[in-house]
């Protein structure tokens, strides 16, 4: 077997492949030869727009995607958003937009994929949650609560739709995207924020989407036919700290 990640002629689908992870995973199958098809609620001419909390949407898309392909072999569930209120002023509008977008949306694409990827007969689904899975902050909730619910939905359907399908995720930590740069131009010194926030790592830096792109080929590659139920954590050893100096 070749160490190369050969996806060639493999489709996928991307969700919020516009701008960030999500751009960065569709660059990253396209170099391993996979045939990638993205959406995002900004489209753009190679982005379909689509609003992932929209089934109707989710469903023509797919639908679109494996009659132009006539299969469909890797699905990677990106699409989410920060929905930060905390607890004691999150409100029910704002719990349930944070339900349908960074959980349902999942669980919905996965089952319109999922008569597909079983015809593929070595069907990939990974789902993107977020290191606030494993540890969070204060002020983080509700996002929290979904990103942690989507684990127990990468055990479920690893659990229930094998063997023709693996189910895997990925936990990205903080990542550098435009989305975070605007978070580090909001402070007076956006530079030394950038330095502090990058001395938090015991790797001294961010990640960048084209990592978390290369997990998502590899996970999607022969090579991690023995990985299914468990989710990744790509957070440059930020949960290994007790606590911040």
């Amino acid at each position: 077997m070749s160490l190369e990640i050969n996806l060639k002629d493999k489709v996928a689908i991307v969700t919020g492949a516009a701008s960030g992870i999500g751009a960065g995973i569709l660059r990253m199958l396209e170099q391993a030869g996979a045939i990638v098809e993205g959406c995002d609620i900004q489209g753009s001419q190679s982005i379909t727009p689509v609003d992932v909390t929209h089934s109707g949407q989710l469903q023509d898309f797919v639908q679109t995607v494996a009659q132009k392909h006539g299969r469909i072999d890797i699905l990677i569930s990106c699409a989410g958003a920060n929905i930060f209120t905390g607890a004691a002023n999150t409100q029910p509008a704002e719990w349930q937009r944070n339900i349908d977008l960074n959980l349902t949306a999942h669980w919905q694409l996965a089952k319109y994929c999922k008569p597909w990827l079983e015809q593929s007969g070595n069907g990939v689904i990974i789902i993107v949650t977020s290191n606030h899975a494993f540890n969070t902050i204060p002020g983080c909730f509700p996002y929290n609560i979904a990103k942690t619910a989507l684990t127990g939905l990468v055990r479920s359907l690893a659990i229930e739709w094998s063997p023709a399908i693996r189910t895997v995720g990925i936990a990205p930590g903080f990542i550098d995207t435009p989305g975070n740069q605007t978070w580090f131009d909001s402070f007076p010194d956006p530079a030394a924020e950038r330095k502090r926030t990058e001395d938090l790592h015991p790797v001294k830096q961010l990640g960048t989407p084209e990592e978390v792109g290369a997990w998502c080929a590899f996970l999607a590659s022969d090579f991690a036919a023995f990985a299914s139920g468990i989710t990744y954590l790509i957070d440059g050893g930020r949960s290994a700290l007790m606590q911040d100096s």
